[in-house]
């Protein structure tokens, strides 16, 4: 059940599962009903309303809508660090962790290997700065070669941790790639650096912007964006 806000209470929840989720509530200016997601992880119920809304109408919106956010749950890949699995993914393809005592703290790939030292308690969170500092390379080279092709100059990369949005890109001219898609394979990635650099040239979603993306991205697009609505789930599981 419910815990219902009293007017000195933050954080309400519901019982999911097993679970007791937060429901995080956001008033939106341009909000004319209710509407309500699951995060990724699974960590959350956000619930969007009116302003004009009482917070009691989204915790009832919620727990009318119990059983949807019980199914969307069930659907979250369980979590496992990588320490715990012994490999994480790069790129599409597995690489081993081998930890050992003597070797470097920076982690060091070779073939599907990942070589690293230091404490074993801070494994998780040295992997996880690894494969944003390979996002980070990556997503750069990405963004050049694309915007090389569209004949406009390289704007400035950020990385992301949104929560549902791969990539976005501002009207000031900065792009933003989620991190987490460095796990994905290499064409996922790089059709969303793809997106947002015929962003830059068409702020919409035209047909113009449509056809520049088909002549920026050298893959399959619709076999990319299938992979991430499938498995777009999966990159959240094994990092905070």
């Amino acid at each position: 059940m419910i815990e219902w806000l009293r007017a000195d209470r933050q954080d309400p929840a519901i019982e999911l599962l097993g679970r007791t989720v937060p429901i995080h509530i956001t008033r939106h200016a341009r909000a004319r009903r209710l509407t309500m997601r699951l995060s990724p992880d699974g960590g959350a119920v956000r619930v969007t309303l009116p302003r004009w809304s009482r917070s009691a109408e989204a915790l009832r919106f919620a727990w009318d809508r119990r059983d949807w956010l019980e199914a969307q749950l069930a659907k979250v890949p369980v979590r496992e660090d990588p320490v715990t699995r012994g490999h994480l993914t790069w790129c599409g393809r597995k690489l081993a962790i081998d930890w050992r005592a003597d070797a470097p703290r920076r982690p060091v790939r070779s073939g599907d290997t990942l070589t690293l030292g230091g404490p074993r308690e801070t494994l998780p969170q040295r992997l996880a700065r690894w494969l944003e500092s390979e996002a980070e390379r990556l997503m750069a080279d990405d963004l050049a070669f694309y915007c090389e092709r569209a004949k406009i100059a390289a704007p400035t990369l950020k990385l992301s941790r949104a929560q549902r949005r791969w990539g976005s890109c501002s009207s000031s001219g900065t792009v933003r790639i989620n991190w987490r898609l460095v796990q994905a394979p290499d064409a996922v990635r790089r059709s969303v650096v793809a997106h947002e650099t015929a962003h830059r040239v068409h702020f919409d979603h035209s047909p113009a912007f449509h056809a520049l993306l088909a002549d920026l991205f050298e893959g399959d697009l619709p076999h990319a964006e299938a992979w991430l609505k499938a498995n777009g789930p999966g990159l959240f599981a094994s990092f905070d």
